[in-house]
C-alpha cells in the first residue's frame, strides 16, 4: 500500500517560448533619416536635370532617389539578437586595418556589430580614385572613341544618329567636372545595390545549405571581404598606369584592373572571350578573395559551417563565371 501523505512529484513546467518580438533584434532606424534625404537629394538633382539647369541630373536623381527607396526599405530588416555578453565593437579603422591581418576576428566582430560603412567609403574610394586616375592617363576622346567603334561592331549596333548622340553625351560625361563628380557619386550608389543582391543570395545560400545568417550580418561580410582584395588591386593598378605607355593599356578591359596574376594571360580576349573570362577567374586574387568571403560567411554568421560558407562562396563564384562567359562571348568585340 502507499503512503497517503506521500504527495506524486510534479516535474516544474516547461519555460515559456520566446516570442516573435523576443527573437528579433533592433531595427537599423538610424538609416531612415538618410534613406529620405538621399531620395529628397535625387528628386531636387532630377529637378535640375529635367530643364537642363544641371548636365546629366536626371540620372544622377534617379540613382539616388532609388538608393533612398532601397535604404529606406532596408532599414526594417532586424539586426542579430544581442545577448548581453558580446565583445565591445571594433572601430572602423581597426576593422580596416584588420581586415588585411586578422580577418577571423573582424568577421566574429562584425557577427555582432555588423556595421559597413568604413569598408564601404573605403572601396567605393578606391574605385573612383582609380577610374579618375585611368580617364585622365589615357584621355576621354580615346576611351569613347574605343568604345563607340566597338559598339559598331556588336550586335546591338544603334542607328548613327544614335551613335553621334551617344559619342557627344560620353565625351561631355567624361570631361566635364560636373558630370565626372555625379559619375563618382553614381558608383557609390552600384557599389551598394550590388554588395545589397550579392548579401540576398548569401542570405539564401546559406538557408539552403543548412545554416543561419542575417542579411546585416551577410552584408557587412560581403563588404569588408571585398576590401582587401580592392584596395590591393587598385594600388597595383595605379602603379601599372603610370608606368605603362597609354597606347598599351586597353580602354575598357584595363578600367577595371591592370594586374595580371592569373591565367587570362595564355588567351587572348577577342579570339578566345569563354577561356579569357575563366583564366582570369584562377589567379592568386581571385583565390585571396573566394578564401575571405567563404571565412566572412562561417565567421560573421550566426550559425555557418565552413562547409556550408564555402559551398556558398564557390556556388556564387561559379555563378557568376557563368554569366561572365556568356557576356563575355556575345559581346567579343569589346575585348579585342
Amino acid at each position: 500500500m502507499s503512503d497517503p501523505n506521500v504527495q506524486d512529484f510534479q516535474p516544474p513546467p516547461p519555460p515559456p517560448l520566446p516570442t516573435v518580438e523576443q527573437t528579433k533584434g533592433p531595427r537599423p532606424t538610424k538609416l531612415r533619416p538618410i534613406a529620405i534625404g538621399f531620395f529628397v537629394l535625387g528628386l531636387l538633382l532630377a529637378g535640375a536635370g529635367i530643364p537642363g539647369l544641371l548636365p546629366g541630373g536626371v540620372g544622377t536623381g534617379a540613382a539616388f532617389a532609388c538608393w533612398g527607396i532601397l535604404l529606406f526599405a532596408l532599414s526594417f530588416i532586424p539586426l542579430p539578437q544581442p545577448k548581453g555578453d558580446e565583445e565591445p565593437p571594433m572601430s572602423g579603422i581597426q576593422k580596416v586595418m584588420g581586415i588585411f591581418f586578422e580577418p577571423t576576428r573582424v568577421f566574429r566582430n562584425l557577427r555582432v556589430h555588423p556595421y559597413w560603412l568604413a569598408a564601404f567609403l573605403v572601396v567605393g574610394t578606391a574605385n573612383v580614385i582609380y577610374s579618375a586616375a585611368f580617364i585622365t592617363r589615357l584621355t576621354p576622346e580615346v576611351i569613347v572613341d574605343f568604345t563607340m567603334r566597338k559598339l559598331e561592331e556588336s550586335p546591338i549596333k544603334p542607328p548613327p544618329e544614335a551613335m553621334e548622340k551617344a559619342k557627344a553625351d560620353g565625351l561631355q560625361q567624361a570631361k566635364q567636372p560636373i558630370q565626372r563628380v555625379q559619375t563618382a557619386a553614381k558608383s557609390f550608389v552600384g557599389l551598394f545595390v550590388f554588395v545589397a543582391f550579392y548579401s540576398v543570395l548569401c542570405f539564401l545560400g546559406v538557408l539552403a545549405f543548412g545554416g543561419r545568417i542575417n542579411f546585416w550580418q551577410a552584408f557587412a561580410a560581403t563588404l569588408y571581404a571585398f576590401l582587401p582584395v580592392v584596395v590591393i588591386t587598385k594600388l597595383l593598378s595605379l602603379v601599372i598606369l603610370f608606368i605603362k605607355p597609354p597606347e598599351d593599356i586597353h580602354p575598357i578591359l584595363g578600367a577595371e584592373t591592370l594586374v595580371t596574376d592569373n591565367l587570362g594571360v595564355l588567351f587572348t580576349p577577342a579570339e578566345h572571350p569563354a577561356l579569357f573570362v575563366l583564366g582570369a577567374s584562377i589567379g592568386v586574387l581571385s583565390f585571396y578573395g573566394l578564401w575571405l568571403r567563404a571565412r566572412g560567411l562561417a565567421n560573421a554568421g550566426t550559425k555557418v559551417s565552413s562547409s556550408a560558407a564555402w559551398g556558398v562562396a564557390v556556388t556564387l563564384m561559379v555563378l557568376g563565371l557563368i554569366f561572365g562567359m556568356i557576356f563575355a562571348t556575345l559581346f567579343s568585340s569589346f575585348l579585342s
